[in-house]
């Protein structure tokens, strides 16, 4: 749908700028309503709150996170699973307000439907590339989707330890690929 003549896609894209600018504090309903150039009470016409439009703006980001997925390159099934690790540190670290916002359970409802499916989605997406590299032999014996939570878990730990400065003076600025690889490199061998 076109943001120009669609009000609640307009509201949505606004409060994606905003975050994107300013961070999660900033993307209040009277902020997003300003930047969209509509009333302070337009959002509640179409979102039943903060809640609800930020949950939705959430979903743009696992959107975006999921088509990042389905562009990876590679010709094997490894190939594309790595690819798509270092998509998703990518994403992070070129979108850390989208990223921080989309795993807040505190400020977003994760039974949304639409967020819930859109999150899944990822999940499945990327526990399909897991699976499809163990028909390869890496790990053959291990459950597929705990192996693809399992390693969700370390590429979004350590995206978000070095978003937020968890890493400390430890590692240099262009260390995060070097981290990626030695992740990568545990998992994968």
């Amino acid at each position: 749908m076109d943001t120009e003549t669609d009000p609640r896609q307009r509201l949505i894209a606004s409060a994606t700028a905003l975050l994107a600018d300013e961070g999660v504090e900033a993307v209040t309903l009277r902020r997003i309503a300003r930047e969209a150039g509509v009333s302070h009470g337009a959002p509640l016409r179409h979102f039943t709150g903060r809640t609800a439009l930020l949950s939705a703006v959430a979903t743009t980001g696992f959107a975006e996170l999921r088509e990042r997925g389905e562009r990876i390159p590679g010709a094997s099934p490894r190939e594309r699973l790595l690819a798509m690790c270092r998509s998703y540190i990518e994403f992070a670290l070129a979108n850390p307000a989208m990223f921080e916002l989309m795993f807040r359970h505190d400020l977003i409802d994760a039974a949304e439907p639409e967020l819930s499916s859109t999150n899944s989605a990822v999940f499945e997406d990327f526990s399909t590339l897991v699976g499809e590299t163990q028909a390869e032999g890496w790990r053959p014996g291990t459950d597929g989707r705990l192996l693809a939570a399992s390693l969700w878990a370390a590429l979004h730990g350590l995206a978000e330890l070095w978003l937020w400065g968890g890493l400390g003076d430890t590692l240099g600025a262009g260390d995060v690929d070097a981290a990626l690889a030695v992740t990568l490199e545990t998992y994968l061998g």
